[in-house]
């Protein structure tokens, strides 16, 4: 049970009922319903808050109506979301953090972000379920142990903490204080049109292959994109990196030559920042393979065209995205952003992101929202007992298919770089840029 105190609630702006009304907040963590129906979820009592709304920035992929339906429902206080690009997002969390509350963002954003001073930093004692977060975010290890098979990029454990409430520098191991809360993460790779290309897909070089000229894309992020181009690139042998998540100068000027070349002969059809693009390319057929996200693929299998989300011999291309908390954001507003996370993590939201492949921060609570088929396919890697849908009630996946790259621990311990900033970043994006350019 959450207390509100009269100095929380002293906020410019908020009704001067609410300083009356809001004395608490419960929330009741059993799920209503039963796995089967994900339309039911946690119930929260928030009469108290019903006034407060919370501005949320995110990237397309986690600002999605469906979810914020369900979160107003619950929790009974209203949301406003809006979808950007990574860029976007990140431009608008550090330099204009009165204009959100909440930033939806990724982990390899924080380099970035928090030397802003523009994100406050989150009490981890008011996460009610934060000890049963995949050691991934907390420990760096894939379960109690076992460790994550990399530490090439930016792991999201390296930027999880704060030294300390007023601190914008990383602790080296956890402390009380977190940068984001994690709620999804995935192993990432190439996607590709079987019908279309006609074979099985096993490696990244297959992005530089002149069978496929004019018919593949990549990733217009410079900092996710580069990445790509570094596992194709070391695919194919034309380079090696000392770490492909932090390069040289001289390794960013090597591979963005590369990527010229490739592009100046035709190999690529176009660039794409957005789920939305990227979709739209698949479906279309302009494009055959390129760099994908788990919720573009499935959302070109729910249109009933064939799309692989490829385990290719090389690994993947690790990622996690978290909610934050805006400098600005204080008194009853903040506590219903706290809510808003508990609600987040209590297994609705991560069933949801589930049914697209995503994976959950406490997949432990997922699971009490799926059926046993949904959590045995997506978690499991086993045969599917039943045909598999998506979110929005459209079919994925027939009866027997398995997901693509296997289990969960088979997936994620293949990783083998995380999405990053690197040290050479302004120099980074000057070389994408001339490559987009060129």
């Amino acid at each position: 049970m959450a207390q509100f105190t009269r100095r929380q609630l002293l906020r410019t702006g908020l009704a001067a009922g609410a300083l009356v009304t809001a004395t608490q907040c419960t929330r009741n963590q059993a799920p209503v319903g039963t796995p089967n129906n994900p339309a039911t979820g946690p119930t929260v009592n928030t009469n108290q808050i019903k006034d407060v709304t919370l501005r949320f920035i995110g990237t397309g992929v986690s600002q999605i109506n469906e979810i914020k339906q369900k979160a107003e429902e619950d929790l009974g206080f209203k949301l406003e979301m809006r979808a950007l690009s990574t860029e976007e997002n990140n431009q608008i969390a550090i330099t204009q953090p009165g204009q959100y509350d909440v930033f939806d963002g990724e982990y390899f954003s924080l380099p970035l972000v928090v030397p802003s001073g523009n994100l406050q930093a989150i009490d981890v004692s008011r996460i009610t379920d934060f000890d049963k977060i995949v050691p991934i975010f907390t420990t760096g290890e894939l379960t109690s142990g076992a460790k994550v098979n990399t530490s090439q990029g930016t792991k999201p454990s390296k930027v999880m903490f704060l030294t300390d409430q007023n601190s914008t520098e990383f602790a080296t191991e956890p402390t009380g204080w977190a940068t984001l809360i994690p709620f999804q993460y995935n192993a990432d790779t190439l996607g590709y049109r079987p019908d279309l290309v006609g074979r099985q897909i096993e490696s990244w070089g297959e992005l530089f292959n002149e069978e496929f000229r004019g018919k593949t894309s990549i990733l217009d992020i410079p900092s996710i994109g580069i990445m790509d181009a570094a596992m194709v690139a070391e695919a194919l042998g034309l380079m090696t990196f000392q770490d492909k998540g932090n390069m040289t100068r001289a390794e960013l000027d090597q591979i963005t030559a590369i990527l010229m070349e490739q592009k100046r002969a035709g190999q690529f059809r176009a660039f794409w920042k957005t789920f939305d693009e990227s979709v739209n390319l698949m479906a279309s057929g302009e494009v055959v393979l390129q760099s994908m996200w788990s919720p573009g693929v499935t959302a070109v299998k729910s249109q009933g065209i064939q799309c692989v989300y490829a385990p290719l011999r090389e690994g993947y291309r690790g990622w996690g995205g978290g909610i934050g908390f805006s400098k600005s954001l204080s008194g009853i507003e903040l506590d219903a952003a706290y809510e808003y996370i508990n609600w987040m993590l209590d297994g609705w939201v991560g069933a949801f992101l589930g049914r697209q492949g995503y994976y959950s921060a406490i997949p432990e609570n997922a699971k009490k929202y799926m059926s046993q088929a949904e959590w045995d396919f997506w978690y499991e890697g086993k045969a599917a007992s039943e045909d598999m849908i998506d979110p929005f009630g459209k079919k994925l996946e027939s009866k027997d298919a398995v997901r693509d790259g296997g289990s969960f621990e088979q997936r994620m311990s293949d990783v083998v770089v995380w999405n990053s900033v690197m040290d050479e970043q302004p120099y980074l994006v000057q070389k994408w840029n001339e490559f987009v350019a060129a």
